[in-house]
């Protein structure tokens, strides 16, 4: 099977629509990065399970803390682990309004296990750990 078949391009621009999607600061268009069943696990005790809790939390953050905030992130690894699923992992941040580059204090390792349905990927599970904690 061939890298195109399986859709490579598009497993590999996750983590660009990523990042443009947080710029819009926007719950809902974020969520729909996700698939139904998606869990988000991010530093802070936070864990959610399913698209409308990610909305939910997501809509709260961009309108709080998170409220003119961009991300950066670029891929370490990424793999297949099958023909509908795939690994990639990543290095970024969270950057504060008027940052260049993500503060250490900020800087993130993240693992995406994604899932290709109806012939898109989306991320079927999200985690990052602070490199500097």
């Amino acid at each position: 099977m061939s890298i195109t078949e399986l859709g490579a391009e598009q497993m590999h621009e996750l983590p660009a629509k990523m990042i443009e999607t947080w710029a819009t600061n926007d719950g809902a268009a974020f969520s729909e990065l996700f698939t139904e069943d998606a869990t988000l696990i991010l530093p802070n005790d936070i864990f959610l399970r399913g698209r409308d809790g990610i909305r939910g939390f997501m809509t709260q953050a961009f309108g709080g803390p998170y409220r003119g905030t961009r991300v950066f992130g670029e891929p370490l690894d990424a793999r297949y682990l099958g023909e509908d699923a795939g690994v990639i992992v990543t290095q970024g941040g969270v950057l504060a309004p008027g940052d260049t580059a993500v503060a250490p204090e900020r800087a993130i390792r993240a693992t995406w296990v994604l899932a290709r349905q109806d012939g898109r990927w989306l991320i079927a599970a999200y985690q990052n750990t602070p490199i500097n904690a």
